[in-house]
């Protein structure tokens, strides 16, 4: 069906019955009741008052007019009674494309956006899924643009729909631009952390890089904002001014095409610009650089990578075309009947694009941290084979017992641990093995003292030990001396324990346990009594418990100048 209101002209209501009727599609109106609430016959079939506007042909046409004007049974002419038209069908194919992107953007975000280094400061992990996020946001503008059109085709005459598909389609393009500008920036952001992770040191936080960086994105942020303001807070209805040739001349095509929308298409430039900037200052300050201003330009464009190279391109294409929508409305997508293929293809394949391009990308390269840390493996390679370090191969640990795997937990660990030793009570049974041994070297030992008696043969000391059997059987005692480890922190008194328990040996007749005054004397050499909790003067005053202690002002462990002066007894006091 041809645009119906292309050719709207003001008919006179035919003649009825009599001069107070109408026959309008077959069907008998008071033409009083339409004439006192001013009902305009049109050519394209409609019948308005300015206010409501009804659909006159069959199968629509109102059964029944009221006196107050009311119809029965009535369409209005803002109803979706066409059927679907080009616009609508290429939109429906668009709409799948960018569902199907949508769902590879998905899948990028999962893989991407997992952490397997801990988090940093200047790495944040939303750096990395802003791009993504702006992939799903351009999906879902688009599916609402794109779907809308189906209404543009069906619609009688123009109204919301060619409305909401101008409006998302606007931002289709915002989040377009934002996608490659995150994509720009986040690999500025890679470059930077591939550069100082070998040296986190090597860059500062406080030089010019560093405040370029901090403030480059809220500017770019600021022109696109500036661009939304521009191109969404206006009147949006002079827009369905469609319905006539008239309407399209005097009110849609200068609304369409006014300044604010040519002014938003140059700061969606200047954004894009910032963009290229952007790039630029990445590769400069985190790839080698060229001398000279022709190597410069060459080697910034050399650096690019195709990627952004090819999304730079598409977003400026995107671009033009919204600067061409702004001069020519004959080719903009806010014109109901305006060409298909510039419609599509300048408005809605670049966008397209670019997510096909970002998804290619993503599914092809990996994970950020998972580069990084085979990076940091082949670094550390390389350092053991500059050291002359050579690793034991994985399966080394397999087959000499250190494997551990994956899943194991501790519980299981220990039980492992026990088994190998040989199960149950380990630490009793080593113990129990021990002590048959020496029961043994005891008993041989006995047997070689009583020979030696038997033959008269001089009997040899035996092997020092501190059981209560070894001491048995090689003094014949029936009390063995008692051995106690020194816990102290005297080297004399160390000393002094250590002939003691010699001496014990040599001579087990001779007890080698100090008396107590011995005891007393030594604690009163090493330092201050020892604090009892019976002492009878425990609760008196500070200047009592001094008066009548034993404690000195020397500051050392060894006899005080007042006490008696020390004993050498043996080389190991001086």
């Amino acid at each position: 069906m041809g645009n119906v209101f292309d050719a709207r002209e003001i008919l006179s209501f035919p003649g009825g019955a009599n001069s107070s009727d109408t026959l309008v599609a077959g069907v008998h109106f008071n033409l009083t009741a339409l004439e006192h609430w001013n009902y305009t016959l049109f050519s394209n079939g409609t019948l308005s008052n300015g206010s409501r506007c009804l659909l006159t042909f069959a199968p629509y046409t109102p059964t029944l007019l009221y006196p107050n004007g009311t119809f029965i049974n009535s369409t209005s002419c803002y109803s979706p009674v066409n059927p679907i038209g080009a616009r609508a069908k290429i939109g429906i194919a668009f709409a799948v494309m960018y569902a199907v992107a949508l769902f590879f953007v998905l899948i990028n975000l999962r893989k991407h956006g997992r952490l397997f280094l801990p988090s940093e400061k200047r790495f944040r992990p939303i750096g990395r899924r802003w791009q993504w996020y702006w992939g799903i946001l351009l999906c879902v503008a688009a599916f609402i643009s794109l779907f809308m059109n189906i209404d543009v085709d069906r619609y009688y005459l123009p109204e919301l729909p060619i409305v909401l598909t101008s409006f998302f389609w606007y931002l289709m393009q915002m989040c377009a631009m934002a996608l490659v500008w995150e994509a720009v920036r986040h690999w500025g952001s890679w470059m930077e952390r591939q550069y100082i992770d070998p040296n986190p040191f090597v860059l500062g936080e406080d030089d010019r890089r560093y405040k370029f960086e901090l403030l480059i994105p809220l500017v770019f942020y600021l022109f696109l904002w500036l661009n939304f303001f521009l191109v969404v807070p206006r009147s949006w209805g002079n827009i369905e001014k469609q319905r006539s040739p008239e309407q399209i001349v005097d009110i849609a095509a200068p609304n369409a095409t006014d300044a604010r929308f040519k002014t938003a298409a140059f700061l969606l430039l200047a954004a894009w610009i910032i963009t290229v900037v952007s790039l630029r200052h990445s590769i400069k300050h985190y790839l080698p650089r060229n001398r000279g201003v022709f190597n410069r330009a060459v080697g910034v464009i050399s650096s690019t990578p195709p990627r952004l190279a090819v999304l730079l391109f598409l977003s400026l294409a995107m671009i033009a075309y919204q600067a061409l929508c702004a001069w020519e409305f004959q080719w903009s997508v806010l014109k109901v009947d305006g060409d298909r293929l510039p419609i599509y293809l300048g408005g809605y394949t670049p966008p397209l694009l670019i997510l096909i391009v970002q998804n290619i990308y993503g599914l092809l390269v990996f994970n950020e941290d998972r580069q990084l840390i085979h990076q940091r493996r082949q670094r550390g390679a390389e350092q053991d084979r500059e050291l002359g370090i050579v690793h034991k191969p994985a399966w080394w640990r397999r087959i000499n017992g250190d494997y551990i795997p994956t899943n194991e937990s501790m519980r299981d660990r220990i039980a492992r641990n026990v088994r190998e030793v040989g199960g149950g009570a380990a630490t009793t049974r080593g113990i129990d093995n021990a002590m048959d041994q020496r029961a043994l070297e005891l008993e041989e030992l006995e047997r070689a003292r009583q020979r030696a008696r038997e033959n008269g043969e001089p009997i040899e000391m035996g092997p020092i030990s501190r059981t209560t059997t070894a001491a048995s059987s090689v003094y014949g005692s029936s009390r063995p001396p008692v051995f106690e480890n020194y816990g102290g922190k005297s080297d004399r008194r160390r000393g002094e324990r250590t002939m003691a328990v010699v001496a014990s040996m040599l001579f087990p007749g001779e007890s080698s346990a100090p008396t107590p005054d011995e005891r007393r004397e030594e604690l009163f050499q090493e330092g201050p009594p020892p604090y009892a909790d019976n002492e009878p003067n425990r609760g008196r005053s500070r200047q009592q418990s001094t008066q009548h202690s034993t404690r000195t002002n020397s500051t050392g462990t060894l006899v005080s100048v007042s006490g008696p002066a020390q004993q050498v007894r043996s080389m190991l006091d001086l």
